[in-house]
C-alpha cells in the first residue's frame, strides 16, 4: 500500500482561470460613446456634401432641383471665372500669412526662450492673443481700422495721411490691412508650438559648440533648425489649412471686398451657400477645396520628409 502511495501521480496543479476580457475591452467601451458622436458629427456632413455636390439643390428654387451628375464640377472648371480668382488668391493669402507667421513666431519663442526678469509676463504677454476668440479679433480690429476713431484717425493727428481714409475699402492698402490683423492672432500659434519644442533641445550640444568655437548663427542653423524641423513642418501644415479655411477675419473685416479682392475660396463657397442658397454648387466647391487640401498636404509632407531623420 506505502509502494502505491509511493508512486501515485502527484495531485494536477490548478487550472489558471483566463483573465478576463474585460479590461482589455474596458478602454475601447470607454471612448466608444466619444467615438461615435464624433463620428456622426463629422461623418454625416461629409457624406452629405459629396452628396449635394451631385445634385442640383436650391431651396428657393425647387423646381430645378435634381440629379446632375458631374455638371457642378464641369461648370467650376470651365465656366466659372471666379473660382481661380478665388484660388489664386486664397493661396497667396495662406503663402504670405503662414511665411509670416512662422518667421515672427520664431523669433518670438527664441526671445521667450531666453532667461531675463519678466520672462513669465511675457510670454503671458505674448500668447494672449491666441486666447482671443476670431469673432472677437475681428470686431479689434474692425475698431482699430475704423476711419473716424482708429489708427487712421490718430496719424492723421500728426499729420501722417489724411483723415477719413479707410485701409479696409482701398484696394491697394486691404491686402497689408488684412494680413496684420490675422498676424497678431497667428503669430502666438507658432511661437507656442516652437517653445514648447525649444525646452527639449540639450543645453550640452550649445556648451559643446561653444567649446568648438561655433558662433551663434551656426549654433541656431546646426542645431536649433534641425531639432525644430518636425514642429515646424507640423504647425506649418496645420496653420496653411487653417488659413485657406479662414472665413471669420476677411468676412467680418472686408466681406470679401473691396471689388472681390480679398475673397478667398472658402469665403466665395460661403457666400454661393448662405446669400445665393445655391447648395448644391457650394457642395462642388467644397468637394473641389478638400481634394486640393488633401493633395497638398499629402506632397508637402512628402517633400519635407515628416517624421524623418533630422
Amino acid at each position: 500500500m506505502a509502494h502505491a502511495a509511493a508512486v501515485a501521480k502527484p495531485p494536477r496543479p490548478p487550472r489558471r482561470r483566463r483573465a478576463s476580457a474585460t479590461p482589455r475591452r474596458l478602454p475601447y467601451l470607454l471612448i466608444g460613446p466619444a467615438a461615435l458622436l464624433m463620428l456622426g458629427f463629422i461623418a454625416y456632413p461629409v457624406i452629405s456634401v459629396f452628396y449635394y455636390s451631385l445634385q442640383n439643390y436650391n431651396p428657393t428654387k425647387p423646381w430645378r432641383n435634381g440629379y446632375a451628375g458631374f455638371d457642378n464640377f464641369t461648370r467650376i472648371f470651365t465656366e466659372d471665372p471666379l473660382f481661380w480668382d478665388t484660388l489664386v488668391f486664397s493661396a497667396k493669402w495662406v503663402f504670405v500669412e503662414v511665411g509670416l507667421q512662422l518667421l515672427f513666431g520664431l523669433a518670438l519663442a527664441l526671445i521667450v526662450n531666453q532667461t531675463f526678469a519678466g520672462r513669465a509676463l511675457g510670454r503671458a504677454m505674448v500668447f494672449s492673443p491666441w486666447a482671443v476668440s476670431g469673432v472677437l479679433t475681428s470686431a479689434i480690429w474692425v475698431l482699430l481700422y475704423n476711419s473716424q476713431t482708429g489708427i487712421t484717425r490718430y496719424l492723421a493727428d500728426m499729420g501722417i495721411g489724411d483723415y477719413g481714409v479707410s485701409w479696409l475699402s482701398d484696394t491697394s492698402t486691404v491686402f497689408p490691412a488684412v494680413v496684420v490683423a490675422d498676424l497678431w492672432r497667428g503669430v502666438p500659434f507658432f511661437a507656442i508650438l516652437i517653445l514648447a519644442d525649444l525646452q527639449s533641445v540639450s543645453k550640452d550640444l550649445y556648451e559643446a559648440a561653444e567649446v568648438d568655437g561655433a558662433s551663434r548663427i551656426k549654433q541656431f542653423w546646426h542645431i536649433t533648425l534641425p531639432h525644430l524641423k518636425d514642429a515646424i513642418i507640423l504647425s506649418t501644415l496645420l496653420r496653411a489649412v487653417w488659413e485657406f479655411n479662414n472665413v471669420d477675419l476677411l468676412y467680418t473685416l472686408t466681406g470679401g471686398g473691396p471689388a472681390g479682392e480679398t475673397t478667398t475660396l472658402p469665403l466665395y463657397i460661403a457666400n454661393t451657400s448662405v446669400d445665393a442658397h445655391n447648395f448644391g454648387y457650394a457642395s462642388a466647391l467644397t468637394t473641389v477645396a478638400f481634394l486640393i487640401l488633401l493633395f497638398c498636404s499629402m506632397v508637402y509632407l512628402r517633400l519635407s520628409k515628416f517624421g524623418g531623420e533630422k
